[in-house]
């Protein structure tokens, strides 16, 4: 492997300071002209603080990893997983740095760039790992087993909005990830890794190989908050205002939601101007969901929607996985959405995605626990004998496996007798 990484090294030190003048730092690299590959590594010491690690060429952006990687290979016909394969133009590239966590007394650091005059060899990565999925794939759609009435033209499709892989911090990759949703039961998922578009390219591969539609996505990930932008809308740029991200993806045919808005030191604190109807109310780390601390954050974030004259949230749900050691498959919670056609083919995903955008979901603890379906001017409670209906003009006791109850706007749930949450639907 044939390089030139002569006087490439720059040190030096991170500050609180610096943090706070802006969250990415650039380290300006210069790319000349017959340049292969390019190989940057950043070294600190990572029980002193946290740094992530990123990439933009001269044409714009080429990669991010956070603090998921230390080290990232971008070459015209693969780059590392997070990364975008293409040629590497001559001129200024930069080396992005997320100043995660920097301590009081600073953080001193080293970046190398190593350019490669030849491509070097890729790396052979590991098989799919097919072993790891839970059972068969289900022969039939949640909804057929289910029993589901949808409307002509339309079918239920259970599902998970948020999921990471190896192309952010995750640990399986697009395709193992595909085999284990279809194994847990799911018609669709959203591939939604922090900050890149990176791991698109392998969606349609992957969903055909595991039989389920994958839904392009990307979690736009700061320390003020997390946001998922949702559809074939490219990559949208952290580093703006939230304002611009919800600009952009409305304007590219598609939508974000405001993710896990009470969850520890990732709850959502930007002021936005428009805010968003879609909310992640449910994620999965509501683990005593006798809490209500998702749905006071709503019931304020209702109030200061723009456009909206019944200010509805859309709910949606977020199993947000990331390895088989959190103990939980995708799906948990389950977001249904009403999509049109069948489920499946090229145009499914796009259906998914304008489902959320219309309001049509609905969120269970998983595919097969008690649901809560909107029909026109009906609900459908499915398997929640005993369970109680809140809504905003509802207070009510469900009673059969399948009852019909009066619908009204707004969001609702059902919930146990001791105010434990089970259902939610927009």
């Amino acid at each position: 492997m044939a390089r030139d990484d002569r006087g490439r090294d720059q040190r030096g030190t991170w500050t609180l300071d610096d943090r706070l003048a802006g969250p990415v730092a650039e380290v300006p690299v210069e790319v000349r002209p017959g340049t292969a590959a390019l190989t940057v590594r950043l070294s600190y010491d990572r029980s002193a603080g946290v740094l992530d690690l990123g990439c933009a060429g001269p044409a714009g952006f080429r990669g991010w990893s956070g603090g998921a990687r230390s080290e990232y290979t971008i070459t015209p016909s693969w780059a590392t997983p997070g990364y975008l394969p293409g040629e590497i133009e001559p001129g200024v590239w930069r080396v992005l740095v997320g100043l995660h966590r920097v301590p009081l007394g600073g953080l001193p650091y080293e970046i190398r760039v190593i350019r490669h005059v030849r491509p070097p060899a890729r790396p052979r990565r590991r098989r799919a790992r097919f072993s790891r999925v839970p059972g068969p794939v289900p022969p039939e759609p949640a909804a057929v087993r289910r029993r589901l009435p949808s409307p002509p033209g339309y079918r239920w499709l259970a599902g998970d909005l948020h999921a990471h892989t190896d192309h952010s911090d995750g640990t399986l990759s697009v395709y193992e990830l595909a085999g284990v949703a279809a194994a847990a039961g799911l018609d669709y998922l959203a591939v939604t890794d922090h900050n890149t578009v990176s791991h698109h390219l392998e969606l349609a591969a992957a969903s055909v190989l595991a039989g389920l539609v994958l839904v392009p996505g990307q979690e736009v990930t700061t320390d003020l908050g997390h946001a998922g932008a949702l559809g074939d809308v490219g990559w949208i740029d952290f580093r703006r205002p939230p304002d611009e991200w919800a600009k952009a993806v409305r304007d590219r045919g598609g939508v974000l939601s405001v993710n896990h808005p009470v969850a520890a030191d990732c709850a959502w604190r930007h002021p936005m101007a428009d805010r968003p109807r879609v909310v992640e109310l449910w994620h999965w780390s509501w683990w005593d969901r006798s809490r209500g601390a998702p749905l006071a954050w709503a019931q304020a974030w209702t109030h200061g929607l723009a456009g909206d004259p019944d200010g509805d949230l859309v709910v949606v749900g977020g199993g947000d996985y990331h390895r088989p050691e959190e103990g939980h498959l995708p799906g948990a919670p389950t977001t249904w959405v009403l999509a049109e056609g069948d489920g499946r083919g090229p145009e499914a995903a796009g259906a998914v995605v304008r489902a959320v955008a219309e309001g049509r979901t609905a969120v269970s603890a998983s595919p097969g626990a008690p649901l809560l379906l909107r029909l026109e001017d009906e609900f459908l409670a499915v398997d929640a004998d005993g369970l109680v209906l809140w809504g905003p003009q509802t207070r009510r006791m469900v009673r059969g496996d399948l009852a019909l109850l009066p619908a009204h706007p707004g969001v609702h749930r059902l919930e146990t007798h001791a105010n434990e949450v089970v259902a939610l639907c927009s």
